[in-house]
């Protein structure tokens, strides 16, 4: 989710908790090429990559904030197609290089490109590429894999790991 410019709303809450604990409600996007790899953005001063990704605004619907932070990170144009999964708890819990904490409650969408053109606009994004899922780098956000695979686009969401079946056989 990297190092974003904050808005207004998210500063003013900084200013208040320092650089303690955020809960931060977020979308991420899956972004497939023709040839099935998935793009990902890797943030200046983070080793790490990262989906396409950024925390929604007050009053701001989660689809358009998607579509808001997708164009800002990489200049495309995308359709929200599906929710692939919704993600939050410990392990989405990130300490960003000045030492700001949030944890991150993610909604991540399946996306089709209405354009192609890769640009990044505000300069939060250093590297934009697309890769096959064979050679994915270490992500900064441990996304389940699953979600990445070609054929779970038929699939059922994942909420923390397990489908609605899954989830059903526990009970």
């Amino acid at each position: 989710m990297g190092n974003m410019p904050m808005s207004d709303y998210y500063r003013n809450l900084r200013e208040h908790v320092g650089s303690g604990l955020l809960m931060m409600p977020s979308v991420a996007a899956v972004i497939r090429n023709a040839e099935d790899e998935i793009l990902l953005i890797r943030k200046p001063e983070e080793s790490f990559w990262g989906l396409p990704a950024g925390a929604i605004e007050p009053g701001e619907p989660p689809a358009r904030a998607l579509r808001r932070e997708v164009y800002e990170e990489t200049g495309l144009m995308v359709n929200p197609d599906r929710i692939i999964g919704v993600y939050g708890g410990e392990k989405f819990k990130y300490t960003y290089a000045n030492g700001d904490e949030v944890e991150y409650l993610a909604i991540v969408f399946e996306c089709s490109m209405i354009n192609r053109s890769l640009k990044g606009l505000d300069g939060e994004a250093e590297e934009v590429k697309f890769f096959k899922e064979e050679d994915f780098p270490q992500l900064g956000i441990p996304f389940p894999p699953e979600i990445f695979k070609k054929d779970s686009a038929s699939a059922q969401a994942l909420f923390d790991g397990r489908t609605t079946d899954e989830w059903n056989k526990k009970l």
